[in-house]
C-alpha cells in the first residue's frame, strides 16, 4: 500500500493557532469536519499576548456564532471622538445612530486566546503546539504538509500564521517609517467608554476603553520610538494628554513596547487548494483597527464558501475556493486602501509651511462635513464595522 493510500486525509490542516487560525477551525469543526492546527509555538504563548485588541460589533458577531466572544474582557465603546490636532473639525461615531449597544468591544488577545480554546476544546479540535510547518506540496488530490512529526495530508491547507513572506506574492506594500508605541494608561477619571482616534503630524494616537484604562497606540516617526518608549511616565502620560488636546489626563502607566509599522498585501490569497489568511495574508496599518476584523470577516466568508464543497467530499472545492477568492476582493482592497488612505492623507504636508496649513484645514472641512451629514457618518461607520458588505 502506497504512503498516499495509507495516510488519512484530513478536510483542513491550518497552519497557526492564534486568534485566526483558532477561529478558522472552530468554524470548519463545528460543521463535523475533521480539521487539525499546527502552532511552532508553545500552548502559554498566546495566553500571555497582553496586547489589546479592538473589535468590531461585526466581529463580535462572527465571534458569537462561534461561541467564543470573550465576554468577562470585553470593554465596550459607546462613542468614538475623531480630530486632528492643531485644526478645526471633528466628528462622532456613537453606537445609538447605528442601533447598537456598543461600535466595537475592546479585550486582550490572551482573553480571545482563551475563550477559542474553550470553544476549540468542546468540538474537540485537534490543536498541536510547538509543531512547526516546514512546507507543502501538491499531493493528487490533497495537500501533503510536511511537519515535523511527519506528513498530513488535508483537502485545503489554511496557513494562518506569521505575515507575507514572499515578497514576489505581494501586490501592495509599503514601509510607513513609523513605529506605534503601544501601553495601557489609566485615566484620571472614568472614560465612559470614549475611544479617541486623533490625528497629529506624526500619525495617529488611539485611546481605547480597556476595564478602567485606556489601550494607546502611539503612532510616531520611527526615529523618535526608542525614546518614546523609554522616557519617564510622567513625560509620556503628559505627551498624550497633549495628543488628544488635554481631553484626557492620567494617573499612571503600564509599561510600553514599540513596533514598527507596515502595509502588505498579498496579491493571491488562494493558490491551488492553499488559502492566506490574517498577517499571513495582509498586514494593515493600525489606524481604525481594522487588521484583525478584516481577518475575521475573511474566516466567516471562508467557512460560508468552503463547508458546502468540504461536506460533499471535494465537489466542487476549487470552485469554491475560487468564489471566495473573488468574494473576499472588495472588502480587503477597500479595507487595505482605507486604512492607507488614514495614515497618508492626515500627515499629508507636515512640516511644510505652505502645504501643511492648506492640507490641515481641508481634512478639518471633510471632519465637519462628515460630522453635519449623518447618512455620511453611517457609511464610515458601517463599513469599519461591518466592512465592505456594511452598507
Amino acid at each position: 500500500m502506497s504512503e498516499a493510500a495509507a495516510t488519512p486525509v484530513l478536510d483542513a490542516f491550518i497552519v497557526g493557532a492564534g486568534p485566526v487560525g483558532l477561529a478558522t477551525g472552530c468554524a470548519l469543526r463545528a460543521a463535523g469536519l475533521t480539521v487539525q492546527a499546527a502552532d511552532a509555538g508553545s500552548a502559554e504563548r498566546a495566553l500571555e499576548d497582553s496586547r489589546v485588541i479592538a473589535l468590531s460589533a461585526g466581529s463580535r458577531a462572527i465571534l458569537g456564532t462561534l461561541q467564543a466572544w470573550p465576554a468577562a474582557d470585553a470593554t465596550p465603546i459607546g462613542t468614538i471622538h475623531i480630530s486632528q490636532r492643531g485644526h478645526f473639525g471633528r466628528t462622532e461615531l456613537r453606537a445609538a445612530d447605528f442601533g447598537l449597544d456598543a461600535l466595537g468591544h475592546v479585550a486582550r488577545a490572551g482573553s480571545l486566546v482563551r475563550a477559542l480554546r474553550s470553544r476549540a476544546d468542546a468540538l474537540d479540535l485537534d490543536v498541536r503546539y510547538g509543531l512547526p510547518v516546514t512546507g507543502a506540496d501538491e499531493d493528487g488530490d490533497a495537500i501533503k504538509v510536511h511537519t515535523a512529526d511527519g506528513p498530513v495530508r488535508a483537502r485545503v491547507l489554511l496557513w494562518c500564521e506569521g505575515r507575507v513572506a514572499d515578497d514576489e506574492a505581494l501586490a501592495r506594500s509599503h514601509d510607513y517609517g513609523q513605529h506605534a508605541v503601544i501601553a495601557l494608561a489609566t485615566p484620571a477619571a472614568p472614560h465612559g467608554h470614549v475611544a479617541y482616534e486623533r490625528f497629529t503630524p506624526d500619525g495617529p494616537v488611539a485611546l481605547l476603553p480597556c476595564g478602567r484604562d485606556y489601550a494607546v497606540v502611539y503612532t510616531c516617526d520611527a526615529a523618535d520610538a526608542e525614546a518614546l518608549r523609554d522616557e519617564t511616565d510622567a513625560r509620556f502620560m503628559q505627551r498624550l494628554s497633549d495628543a488628544v488636546g488635554g481631553r484626557v489626563r492620567f494617573a499612571a502607566l503600564g509599561p510600553r513596547s514599540a513596533w514598527p509599522l507596515a502595509l502588505r498585501m498579498r496579491a493571491d490569497i488562494v493558490r491551488g487548494r492553499q488559502v492566506w489568511l490574517g498577517n499571513a495574508a495582509q498586514t494593515l496599518h493600525p489606524v481604525a483597527g481594522q487588521g484583525l476584523n478584516l481577518a475575521l470577516r475573511d474566516v466567516g466568508q471562508l467557512a460560508e464558501c468552503l463547508l458546502p464543497a468540504l461536506a460533499r467530499h471535494d465537489l466542487g472545492l476549487d470552485d469554491a475556493l475560487a468564489r471566495y477568492a473573488r468574494l473576499r476582493r472588495t472588502d480587503r482592497a477597500a479595507t487595505g486602501g482605507f486604512t492607507d488612505f488614514l495614515a497618508r492623507v492626515f500627515t499629508l504636508g507636515a512640516g511644510d509651511p505652505l502645504l501643511g496649513p492648506l492640507a490641515g484645514h481641508a481634512r478639518g472641512a471633510a471632519l465637519a462635513l462628515l460630522d453635519a451629514f449623518p447618512p455620511a457618518r453611517q457609511f464610515v461607520g458601517r463599513r469599519m464595522m461591518f466592512g465592505a458588505r456594511g452598507w
